[in-house]
């Protein structure tokens, strides 16, 4: 039986650029600076980097195909460079094959870095939608929009539950609320300004009942995080942080081509959280976990995601918001640098930015955002839309 990863490599490096309209670097400069932080982070020189993963989405507007990019700008002298994509889950996706190489005992020390540059592309979401669930698609779902398939959730989920339709756009306008005064405290963050209520309740609607605010903006960015044996990092700093669990879960199709899923939650979602709470050996992830890094590239994804990482129970995420639990002085805090909404979604950076987030709070280094004494923090990367994804999943521990 597989004994899974918990605690088989750690974390002795991290760096994040800040994210935003980066009209001022290239994806090239952007690499260079997250590279950097995190090389300085972990004390160590680059040639001791054995093997490197490169998380990019769109490669047709960014660096172009292949790993290379990441071996010719950093300078990699001829090891083991690989890209991987996996829709917005890439970011998490270059942290897996890091870590798996390190696990494996192929390398002892491995770099996974994300990038993405979408503001050069002059255009307001991602670039050519239509195409990226494969041709077929332009028949399937030939008027598909990713504001359009959650807010499809948002409505079935306030059907379901007997939610007054005005009563559920009220809890995720507190959702958004509660991001951006996390963000105004983080100098990364792509959008630093505290929103109220009211000027979500008002905004602009996007796609009915998410408007403006529900939803997460286009950004430059990139973020890096080297990683190792438990020996090797014990040896390089006093306070590395253990990956106590990496699951990724992919569709079949059940949820986009049968009528067995009611569109209220993610079964990818829920599926690896079973799994990732089994690997970290958590039988409690409400009682246990301390901090949530999640993907809410909408506000309703950020609601369901409650239920399905376990923490609401189904059905009542909207009582546990309106009490604050998920304030960043709440109990379990959830998007404490401002998630998606406040740093946008630079796809192949956004999972390695949650986990320099989680990083930085277990080891006591999140400055104005720093919760107390964090045990556990796990981070949900999701990519693709409800009826058609792939939920990358981690969680990490001192």
């Amino acid at each position: 039986m597989a004994s899974g990863i918990k605690d088989k490599v750690a974390i002795i490096g991290m760096g994040c650029t800040r994210f935003g309209e980066r009209w001022d670097a290239g994806a090239e400069d952007l690499m260079v600076e997250a590279f950097q932080e995190a090389l300085e982070d972990a004390g160590i020189e680059k040639k001791e980097i054995e093997a490197a993963w490169l998380g990019i989405c769109f490669d047709e507007v960014n660096v172009g195909k292949s790993a290379i990019p990441l071996a010719q700008t950093l300078k990699l002298q001829n090891i083991p460079v690989t890209r991987v994509e996996n829709f917005c889950a890439t970011g998490t996706e270059a942290f897996r094959g890091a870590c798996y190489a390190v696990a494996s005992g192929a390398v002892k020390i491995a770099l996974a870095l994300g990038v993405e540059k979408l503001k050069d592309t002059g255009y307001g979401g991602l670039p050519d939608f239509g195409a990226v669930m494969g041709t077929l698609n332009r028949f399937i779902l030939p008027n598909f929009t990713a504001p359009g398939g959650f807010a499809l959730m948002a409505t079935r989920y306030f059907a379901k539950y007997g939610i007054n339709p005005e009563e559920g756009k009220r809890a995720l306008a507190k959702i958004s609320c509660k991001s951006h005064r996390a963000g105004a405290l983080n100098p990364k963050a792509h959008l630093r300004k505290e929103i109220t209520e009211e000027q979500v309740l008002k905004a602009p609607i996007i796609a009915w009942p998410l408007g403006l605010f529900d939803c997460c903006g286009v950004s430059d960015g990139a973020a890096a995080a080297i990683v190792t044996t438990p020996e090797i990092a014990r040896s390089i700093r006093k306070d590395p942080i253990f990956v106590k669990a990496l699951q990724v879960a992919a569709t079949s199709g059940e949820e986009l081509y049968t009528n067995r899923w009611d569109g209220t939650y993610l079964k990818t979602t829920t599926e690896a959280a079973i799994r990732a709470y089994k690997e970290a050996g958590i039988q409690k992830p409400r009682e246990q976990i301390s901090i949530l890094e999640v993907h809410d590239c909408f506000s309703i994804t950020e609601l369901v995601t409650y239920e399905d990482l376990q923490i609401s129970e189904r059905g009542r995420a909207i009582h546990d918001i309106n009490d604050g639990l998920f304030e960043l002085t709440g109990k379990i805090p959830c998007q404490s640098d401002g998630g998606l909404k406040c740093f946008g979604h630079p796809i192949g950076a956004s999972g390695l930015r949650m986990i320099y987030e989680v990083y930085k709070q277990l080891q006591g280094k999140a400055g104005p955002r720093q919760i107390p004494n964090p045990k556990l923090g796990l981070t949900h990367n999701l990519g693709g839309i409800p009826a058609f994804s792939v939920c990358s999943m981690a969680i990490f521990g001192t």
